[in-house]
């Protein structure tokens, strides 16, 4: 076994566990997230308390076993940032996954190990999550493709939870086709080929900052048609969505942070801080905010509709690595939150199409359709990449 960059694996091998001999994935290497049961191995979620304390898998997770019989090779183990409750990649135990289409800047979280797997070239499929962003903003950050699928279509069984009425699966590959490869071994049938309309809310596009807003608006603008929505009421939709996601990440591991100070002390000064919240967050202020939660999914869906929402991945491109970072960071997670809070509350599939800034700078167009239609959206993504 050779030696690793450990920003960004956890674990590496080659491969750790080999794929079947023919299938639509023969030949292609993945990363996996560090939340992803692989037989024999412990999920660690970034923090190497965690991992020191977990027990080895008995059986991969039910996606990791579907990759493999589709022939794909797990090439090891990515690297998360804790908990996967970062948007940034910048883990505190284990450094910041280098960002290669982007240098000096941070990779993306909290599927950043996997990212960067796939923008180095050491894997071509990086399996990851997406909670509040996890997927789309690691691919907008460094030029890839990416996925989160509709709530509930791939099995989470075998991934550790952060927020399960939120937690989807998701992957980044550096071209649509081999996304698209890989969304027909994992994503259920759905319907395809339906309602090809694409909107964009001017509302939405002004959240980004200037250049990652015309590069958004220079993709495929043929294709779009401007529609105003009633969204006075998106800053309560992200309060709501950050507490519920807070109250149900405590739910998941507080017990296990319960069970020793020592354990929380171990974390990064960000996610420490998003526990420590967390942690205070009452029954009823959950309850209150998943009804702002349920409602505000039933009007996502209906402005969706059969349509495809094309908007801004993130607002602004990568970060800039630097002594005042984490103060940066506090407003970027905000901004970031307020475009992907739609996906993650409709709980709809969106996938990231990589982009450019007039400055050369990778940024992502995001688009967003009604659930079930993953397939739809992929097959779109390939023929507007090829076209």
């Amino acid at each position: 076994m050779t030696a690793w960059d450990e920003r960004v694996w956890q674990l590496r091998g080659d491969p750790l566990a080999t794929g079947a001999a023919d299938g639509p994935l023969a030949g292609e290497t993945v990363a996996v997230k560090d939340l992803y049961d692989v037989r024999g191995l412990s999920v660690g979620a970034g923090n190497p308390a965690f991992l020191d304390a977990a027990e080895p898998a008995e059986e991969h997770a039910p996606v990791v076993a579907q990759l493999l019989a589709a022939g794909a090779s797990v090439r090891g183990i990515s690297q998360t940032d804790e908990f996967a409750w970062s948007l940034a990649g910048t883990n505190h135990h284990y450094g910041t996954p280098p960002n290669p289409a982007a240098p000096g800047r941070i990779s993306g979280g909290s599927s950043s190990g996997s990212a960067s797997a796939v923008s180095l070239g050491e894997a071509s499929i990086g399996l990851g999550t997406d909670t509040g962003g996890s997927i789309r903003v690691p691919a907008a950050y460094q030029g890839l493709f990416g996925i989160r699928t509709t709530h509930g279509a791939v099995s989470r069984d075998g991934v550790l939870p952060l927020a399960p009425t939120f937690d989807t699966v998701g992957w980044l590959t550096r071209d649509a086709s081999l996304l698209a490869r890989v969304g027909s071994v994992l994503l259920p049938e759905g319907p395809t080929s339906l309602d090809r309309r694409f909107v964009t809310v001017p509302d939405l596009m002004a959240l980004a900052d200037p250049d990652v807003a015309a590069a958004v608006a220079g993709w495929q603008p043929r294709l779009r048609i401007p529609e105003a929505w009633p969204l006075g009421d998106l800053p309560a939709w992200r309060d709501a969505f950050v507490t519920l996601q807070a109250r149900e990440a405590w739910q998941a591991h507080g017990a296990w942070f319960d069970a020793s100070p020592a354990r929380l002390a171990s974390l990064g000064p960000d996610v420490r801080g998003r526990f420590d919240i967390a942690a205070r967050v009452t029954a009823a202020e959950a309850d209150a905010a998943r009804a702002v939660v349920e409602d505000a999914r039933d009007v996502i869906r209906e402005l969706v509709d059969d349509r495809i929402l094309v908007i801004p991945a993130t607002p602004c491109v990568a970060p800039s690595l630097g002594p005042d970072l984490p103060s940066r960071l506090q407003a970027v997670r905000s901004s970031t939150l307020a475009l992907t809070c739609l996906a993650g509350i409709g709980g709809l599939p969106a996938v990231t199409v990589p982009l450019t800034t007039a400055a050369g700078l990778p940024c992502g167009a995001c688009l967003i359709a009604a659930p079930g239609r993953d397939r739809d959206l992929l097959e779109v993504v390939v023929e507007t990449a090829s076209g």
